[in-house]
């Protein structure tokens, strides 16, 4: 008999895990989203490490439009006067059929919806209740609506409310310190950084990371900034204060339309009391930006989850958390070393940084240390 299935939340993890799941005869699969359509904001850039793009072209992502996506081949690191101190070299973590790629997280999502819209995902569903009724799990639903399924996957990203319904307990992300600016600029002949690779820009609490969307000449600009938490922030004077007043020459990439939202991450990752409810992506655990691990980290978890689901694991619910509790851990060590060190502002620890960036990015030990076991495939 088929096992019903039941996936809250339609984001990059949620149409993931429901993508994979879609062909197996073995469970029978609905989609549960609150909003009334899904999100598909055109600036909002993403990267995609190879270990998520090798799940992705299980699901036909290969197939995707040639220039709807860009392969960079290389990680550029800049001091805050605009020098180049090195590169990475992105391609040594690539195979044939799977790459470092970058695109519109609309691009993506696009994808991902094509195959389930009209049959699988229902709009306007807001969760009221979770509760057990022997082994199952009945949902009910805001419009009076329920669903009884046997296994639940909630991934209603990190303000999931979901997950607070279930546990009874109110769980809220922290505030990371920092505020996140984005911006698309499209490329112009005295654009002053590699127009297609990937440009780190390190400064003073803060730094900039511009990159190649699609083959049409557009790039995606995030900027972190620490900033001690405010309702009312005038982003154009932050940006001003706090990133033009170290280089000047960067004023022009802010001259396009600036979106800005505060970095929350999660205090710590959470195991459902039900053994068949799992927590999936950002709904489990959110990182700090630094790693650009978000996408790949959801898509990463929805295939390990799909698989331990497939094969029936036994003490599925421990065998998964303990999966993802120590990916999270490689994962947020190397974020955390990031934020920090992308920040620095001492002249001698920026110049020691420096020197030991060149040194390290040539060491392939070192790269498979610290990239590799993140980036390989799963």
């Amino acid at each position: 008999m088929k096992k019903k299935l039941a996936v809250i939340g339609c984001g990059i993890a949620g149409l993931t895990v429901a993508n994979l799941f879609k062909n197996n005869s073995n469970f029978d699969l609905k989609l549960y989203e609150r909003k009334k359509e899904l999100s598909l904001e055109e600036g909002y850039g993403i990267q995609l490490s190879p270990n998520s793009v090798s799940v992705l072209n299980k699901i036909n992502f290969s197939n995707i439009q040639n220039n709807s996506f860009f392969n960079p081949s290389k990680l550029n690191f800049y001091s805050s006067d605009n020098k180049k101190i090195c590169d990475l070299n992105l391609e040594r973590f690539n195979k044939n059929s799977y790459k470092y790629t970058t695109l519109k997280r609309s691009t993506l999502i696009e994808f991902l919806k094509t195959d389930l819209f009209y049959n699988n995902i229902k709009f306007g569903k807001e969760v009221k209740r979770v509760s057990k009724i022997k082994e199952k799990l009945l949902i009910n639903f805001n419009d009076n609506t329920n669903d009884l399924v046997d296994y639940l996957i909630i991934s209603d990203g990190i303000f999931s409310k979901t997950k607070s319904i279930v546990e009874s307990v109110n769980i809220q992300p922290v505030y990371s310190g920092s505020i996140a600016v984005r911006s698309l600029i499209k490329v112009q002949e005295d654009f002053p950084f590699d127009k297609k690779n990937i440009s780190l820009i390190m400064l003073k609490n803060a730094h900039i990371v511009i990159y190649p969307i699609n083959k049409k000449g557009e790039l995606n600009l995030v900027c972190i900034i620490r900033q001690k938490f405010s309702k009312k922030i005038d982003v154009n004077l932050l940006i001003k204060t706090e990133i033009i007043s170290q280089n000047k020459n960067l004023e022009n990439l802010f001259n396009n339309y600036l979106e800005f939202w505060p970095v929350y991450e999660t205090k710590k990752p959470y195991r459902s009391t039900y053994e068949n409810l799992f927590y999936l992506g950002d709904a489990f655990y959110t990182f700090t930006p630094t790693m650009a691990q978000g996408a790949s980290q959801s898509i990463e978890s929805a295939y390990e989850l799909f698989n331990l689901l497939s094969n029936d694991t036994k003490d599925l619910q421990n065998v998964y958390f303990q999966k993802r509790l120590n990916k999270i851990r490689l994962v947020n060590k190397r974020s955390r070393l990031n934020y920090y060190s992308f920040h620095l502002s001492n002249p001698l620890m920026v110049k020691t940084r420096n020197f030991l960036l060149k040194k390290f990015i040539k060491s392939e030990k070192f790269l498979d240390s610290y990239l590799g076991n993140i980036y390989q495939t799963i």
